[in-house]
């Protein structure tokens, strides 16, 4: 059986040359779909919350999912070129055990993501049904989800190219219709009422979306052969993302317009019906399997991240079981969370959204600066499995104290229901923490890591190369020949 049709195998290990495969288009659909979801459409409902009318939601909107993008996209081009999941990678700026902290704050943003989209699901199933069942649904949904992540990499690529034809097909006709025969309330074209609170609310929920992709990211590009184009990885992974994330949120700022106060589920379900009557319920059944399916992109990718965390303190052989173990522990943290789940839906995500854009902000600058200013895309992948004593070190001083730099320097600048900045109250519970940090993490990275043998470390991947045929790798796509 072809490796493509069975059970993925892998995890956490290097995927040799002999079984990269596919096109970089394949990255599209993937990501198109893991963003033309129903909790995207939630996400674009947080500034209409706050009084934002929907010509301000959807700058906000676009302006946030542009720039969160393009740092997500950037790290799907790693995957080819190293044929590594994200987070080993990042082992080269922090260190083989340092690693293990930003392994943490990426498993709680995905079991987060994942709390909410089973609430959603399983509202689906209640609102349609008109049943009362939901522990019932968190479970089903669940195992559908979780059945498909133990499948792994391959067929999740093909479920989401799939559902991208079921997608066009439904939302697609419902948002052109959407856009034709509703009519927006009065002032909802124009900035009545602008304020640069809920403007900076919905841009950073719209970038912390788009951005919450790029830890895990190059885990579904790696099987991609190494000549594969950076650039058209990093294209059709942008065009993906953006496309899928600008869509859903537009289309939740404007329902959110047309029916004030609504639900998100509600008010898709209420927006439908007032086009063809009885329509809205078939509408949530079609969006069900893409929730579910980015459900299971979300526990594939943590259980990677778990296996890393404990690979760091104790080698562990990443085994086909110990993935299904994986998965299910993360599966397992979702549901239960799921289930004791209470408050408002939408609140309590931008809230979310917010912090998880504080906290993945200071890595992606230092993983992206590390990758393509710092090293070059040079890495001595043998390295990055050596305990102690290897090149890449068990603690990067240099990555944390950045990453540790980025987070403090935007304290000032925060803007959270649970806490403000004094700079942020300064300018009127402006946000504009995002740039902070930003900017602290890739200065002070790049002023550390002058320190840097660089030679050394080049010399040590060309020295793998001969020795034990481990590829050396380049940006260009270069490799030496795999061990036979």
């Amino acid at each position: 059986m072809p490796e493509t049709s069975a059970i993925e195998s892998k995890s956490i290990d290097w995927v040799p040359l002999d079984e990269r495969r596919g096109k970089p288009s394949t990255l599209f659909p993937l990501w198109f779909m893991s963003n033309a979801n129903l909790t995207t459409l939630a996400t674009g409902m947080v500034g209409a919350s706050l009084g934002a009318s929907f010509l301000t939601s959807l700058v906000a909107i676009v302006l946030g999912a542009a720039v969160g993008t393009v740092f997500t996209a950037f790290h799907s081009a790693q995957g080819p070129q190293l044929g590594l999941p994200q987070m080993i990678q990042s082992r080269a700026q922090f260190g083989y055990r340092g690693v293990v902290v930003i392994c943490a704050v990426v498993v709680f943003s995905i079991v987060g993501f994942n709390i909410f989209n089973q609430i959603l699901a399983a509202d689906v199933i209640t609102l349609t049904t008109h049943t009362d069942l939901r522990d019932l649904w968190f479970v089903l949904i669940t195992g559908l989800a979780l059945a498909l992540a133990i499948y792994g990499y391959h067929w999740i690529h093909r479920f989401q190219t799939w559902l991208t034809w079921l997608f066009l097909a439904t939302f697609g006709v419902f948002t052109v219709a959407a856009l034709v025969f509703l009519p927006l309330p009065q002032g909802q074209f124009g900035f009545d009422g602008f304020t640069w609170a809920a403007f900076l609310v919905q841009f950073a929920a719209a970038a912390a979306y788009a951005l919450g992709w790029a830890p895990y990211v190059s885990d579904y590009s790696r099987y991609l052969p190494p000549q594969t184009s950076p650039r058209k990885a990093l294209w059709y992974t942008y065009a993906g993302v953006f496309v899928g994330a600008a869509w859903l949120m537009v289309l939740g700022a404007l329902v959110a317009a047309l029916l004030a106060d609504a639900s998100p589920l509600e008010a898709v379900k209420s927006a439908a019906d007032q086009l063809v009557a009885g329509s809205g319920t078939w509408l949530l059944v079609a969006a069900l399997p893409g929730l579910i399916t980015v459900i299971t992109v979300n526990i594939y990718a943590a259980s990677l991240e778990l296996i890393t965390m404990i690979d760091s303190f104790k080698a562990v052989r990443p085994t086909l079981r110990l993935r299904i173990v994986s998965c299910s522990v993360i599966a397992s943290a979702g549901l239960l969370g799921a289930v004791l789940s209470t408050g408002e839906f939408l609140a309590n995500f931008g809230s979310f959204l917010v912090v998880l854009l504080y906290l993945l902000v200071p890595w992606t600058s230092v993983n992206l600066v590390d990758y393509y200013f710092v090293r070059r895309g040079h890495y001595a992948i043998r390295e990055i499995f050596v305990p102690t004593g290897g090149v890449y070190g068990t603690w990067g001083w240099r990555g944390l104290g950045a990453y540790a730099i980025g987070i403090v320097a935007m304290i000032p600048f925060v803007v959270t229901v649970w806490y403000t900045g004094p700079v942020a109250s300064a300018l009127g519970d402006v946000d504009i923490a995002l740039f902070v940090g930003l900017f602290a993490s890739a200065l002070a990275y790049l002023l550390m890591a002058r320190s840097l043998d660089l030679a050394a470390e080049i010399a040590k991947a060309e020295a793998d190369s001969r020795d034990h045929g481990i590829e050396a790798v380049s940006f260009s796509g270069r490799v030496a020949p795999v061990e036979t």
